[in-house]
């Protein structure tokens, strides 16, 4: 088993981090950390990606992605910053699950500008009442006059109020004698407009949180993707690989604020030393360093099992749960290193905590991933009670 990196990955980070250093991280220093982005914005960060080959890197070649191994994909994630990193999965995975259930007429005419970067996607998936559970959506698509009519909210939608097309997870209502079931639409915006409301969060306050509402909403027919009881099986493979990239997310918050408590460690003096020099800094730190060393480990492990075809439904639940957990307190350790500075809004590492907590809830909160978790170990499911004989 190898834990080194190999050339051409260790070059696909370098690469990142300039990217980020160069032609992103400007744009979000120029902009208000408390506010969202404009549409224009993102559209200039989402071509910069597109660039890279970032758009859709689960897509192969020959459908214009990247073909990339999810492993080298993690290690590209892990640079990016959160708001953008987040913003990118929520429309790279969109895409890749409009070419997974759709005919080619539909990946003609969908697909190019969403790798290209020229439109936003978004999936909804979530609702008011529903969210771990996808077998409680109540949005409903019907036919009528040769349309598909969506109704419903959806909540939690990650670039939902910058969006130009949404993947909408719906119920259908079993028409001609078919039996009700989940089914998904791809609804273009500038065709068939939804309504959208950015949501107030704690963190990644640069990012596009919101609720979307269909009301009637008329789509082309041919706009419905793959077969209805396909969606809950696309659901539960993307997640599978978006969990792992989440932790990585934590990670790199983390490792910022294990770089800002090094920094510090070594310039701030009391009792006549530096703090660095003293035991109980530096046993923070070590906490901290391996909190980001075991959390980017398992997130790894999660992406090659990925990439292997192995099951890793336990596996990805982990990376995330504990990813995400470990490294939150590893930034609430780096704060205690600066003391008072720490929760200072100047220095930024409260900005990093309210970021890093909001990465316990996408994709799984901690409490569901650990029922995945203990439903891999005992194979006993504790979300529903066993049926009665």
């Amino acid at each position: 088993m190898n834990f080194e990196r190999s050339e051409d990955q260790t070059l696909l980070v370098e690469s990142t981090r300039r990217m980020v250093e160069g032609r992103i991280a400007p744009i979000l220093n120029s902009n208000d950390p408390d506010k969202p982005l404009s549409k224009a914005d993102m559209i200039r960060i989402f071509g910069v990606l597109a660039e890279e080959g970032l758009t859709a890197p689960r897509l192969p070649t020959s459908a214009g992605g990247s073909g990339m191994a999810m492993l080298d994909y993690g290690m590209v994630y892990e640079q990016l910053p959160p708001v953008i990193a987040i913003s990118l999965l929520s429309h790279e995975v969109s895409t890749a699950r409009i070419f997974a259930e759709s005919t080619d007429d539909q990946r003609r005419r969908l697909i190019p500008d969403l790798i290209a970067g020229k439109k936003i996607c978004c999936t909804g998936s979530t609702e008011p009442d529903t969210g771990s559970d996808p077998r409680g959506i109540k949005t409903r698509v019907s036919e009528s006059e040769g349309s598909l009519v969506i109704n419903g909210r959806k909540m939690w939608i990650t670039n939902g109020s910058i969006s130009d097309l949404a993947v909408v997870t719906c119920v259908s209502e079993g028409a001609d004698g078919k039996k009700p079931g989940m089914k998904r639409v791809a609804v273009e915006r500038a065709k068939s407009p939804y309504q959208a409301a950015e949501i107030p969060t704690i963190g990644l306050c640069q990012g596009h949180l919101s609720e979307l509402i269909f009301d009637d909403c008329r789509v082309p027919i041919e706009n419905a993707l793959g077969e209805t009881g396909d969606a809950a099986r696309v659901l539960t493979l993307t997640w599978n690989i978006n969990r792992p990239l989440m932790g990585l997310s934590a990670v790199h918050l983390a490792q910022r604020a294990l770089d800002a408590a090094i920094e510090y460690a070594g310039v701030r003096k009391q009792f006549g030393q530096v703090i660095g020099g003293m035991q109980l800094v530096q046993e923070r730190l070590a906490d901290i360093a391996t909190a980001i060393e075991t959390s980017r480990l398992l997130c790894y492990r999660a992406l090659d099992a990925a990439d292997r075809g192995g099951r890793n439904n336990g596996l990805s639940a982990m990376a995330k749960r504990y990813a995400t957990n470990a490294c939150l307190r590893a930034v609430s350790l780096a704060m205690e290193i600066h003391g008072a500075m720490g929760i200072s809004r100047e220095l930024g590492l409260e900005q990093l905590y309210r970021d890093a907590r909001m990465l316990l809830v996408p994709d799984g909160t901690n409490e569901i991933l650990a029922l995945m978790i203990g439903r891999e170990l005992t194979g006993l499911d504790a979300f529903r009670p066993p049926k009665a004989h």
